[in-house]
């Protein structure tokens, strides 16, 4: 196996930018996933690696060389697409052992190379079938043993789990990690699937618009997102955010203040606009308080819409500016609603009037002009006794 660096990867074509100066390193033997929304430049990325696509700038290393001007064939990778195409007339070691084939190896190493493939993706007894005899799971194995077979440098995959349905994807998501932790296998992964990301990887590359927005581990991403476009893609449902204002001694928006030293932060200052950014799991009703180490103030709401999701409901509440406020005759805006977690035994009904707090050790501030974060974690609120925890956040 081998590490992969990318140095200033750019990619246009014509007047459009699909990379944008993207840089960074995969190390030998590491699950890195790219993800992000469709047209974000991560299938085009991984292109630059296999070959596929000669980058406009910047240069590609494997290992210690440098690959930007080779053929696919001579950089030591091996590709693993969403659309499997198996050869329909062949049968599965005829469609495993192809690549092989072609580059003349002899019988008796094709043999070995086929039936120790099959063995690490679980298809022995299988090498007979035609695919069209194979459950989709079943075939889109193959195309992984298909590309073990090569023994490659590099695993690149891109969105293979994508036509197969919900069941079978969780369980090939496992299959996967298996499969990396028994080749100790260099893989680049690319999905728009945040929780095929979320769970498989070892760090997650997460791109918008042609640009590397934040490469870090999965957790890192979802609790120290960089900016806002990590903090609203990265998590199923989405942060909530609201804008507000910088004051003395606070935040303040149409909804809410939260009580916070502005000094703390750097590159804004009182009057300034930020955004607040709280994930639905640090909602909580005003009930459960005293159970939190530092809860803001009470927050009025009325539950709207609840959805049941098994071990979980989520309930969107609408805000109101003062107790009273009619939500049915003053429809709510985007920055007039949080959505909250809870456990499905918890009494909450809809239409109910509802006061929340939110835990402000797992607030999150953005700078609303650049998207940026600020903070991670308010803490404690500013008094005599939070000096020494104020330096946590």
């Amino acid at each position: 196996m081998a590490r992969v660096r990318l140095e200033n990867i750019t990619k246009r074509y014509g007047d459009e930018t699909a990379v944008d100066d993207i840089s960074l390193e995969v190390e030998d033997g590491e699950f890195v996933t790219f993800v992000g929304p469709s047209g974000c430049g991560k299938s085009t990325t991984m292109e630059t690696v296999a070959g596929l696509t000669e980058p406009t700038e910047g240069r590609v290393y494997i290992g210690d060389d440098e690959v930007t001007g080779l053929a696919p064939k001579d950089r030591g990778v091996a590709m693993v697409f969403q659309n499997i195409a198996l050869f329909p007339h062949m049968d599965v070691y005829e469609n495993i052992s192809f690549g092989l084939r072609l580059r003349k190896y002899d019988d008796e190493e094709v043999r070995r190379r086929v039936e120790e493939a099959a063995d690490i993706v679980q298809l022995e007894g299988m090498l007979d079938r035609m695919p069209a005899e194979m459950s989709g799971g079943q075939q889109q194995r193959v195309g992984i043993a298909r590309a073990i077979v090569r023994n490659p440098d590099v695993f690149l995959m891109d969105e293979p789990l994508a036509n197969l349905d919900a069941k079978l994807r969780v369980h090939m998501r496992t299959e996967l990690q298996r499969l990396h932790r028994e080749l100790n296998a260099t893989i680049i992964y690319v999905t728009h699937d945040q929780a095929e990301a979320m769970t498989m990887s070892n760090r997650i590359a997460v791109l918008n618009d042609g640009k590397l927005q934040q490469i870090a581990p999965p957790l890192e991403c979802y609790n120290e997102p960089t900016n806002l476009f990590v903090a609203g893609f990265i998590g199923s449902p989405s942060m909530n955010f609201a804008e507000g204002t910088l004051v003395e001694g606070g935040l303040e928006t149409n909804n809410f203040n939260i009580d916070l030293d502005p000094g703390r932060l750097s590159g804004v200052s009182v009057g300034d606009e930020v955004t607040l950014g709280v994930r639905p799991e640090d909602v909580h009703l005003r009930r459960y308080a005293d159970s939190l180490a530092d809860p803001t103030d009470p927050i009025d709401a009325r539950s709207d819409v609840l959805e049941p999701m098994g071990d979980e409901v989520f309930v969107y509440l609408l805000l109101a500016e003062e107790a009273g406020r009619s939500m049915a005759e003053d429809p709510a805006t985007a920055s007039d609603q949080l959505l909250m977690s809870i456990t499905p035994d918890t009494d909450v009904h809809e239409g109910q009037d509802l006061e929340v707090v939110l835990d402000r050790s797992k607030l999150h501030l953005f700078d609303a002009a650049t998207g940026e974060a600020l903070l991670h974690g308010l803490v404690e609120r500013s008094g005599p006794e939070s000096g020494e925890a104020s330096k946590a956040g």
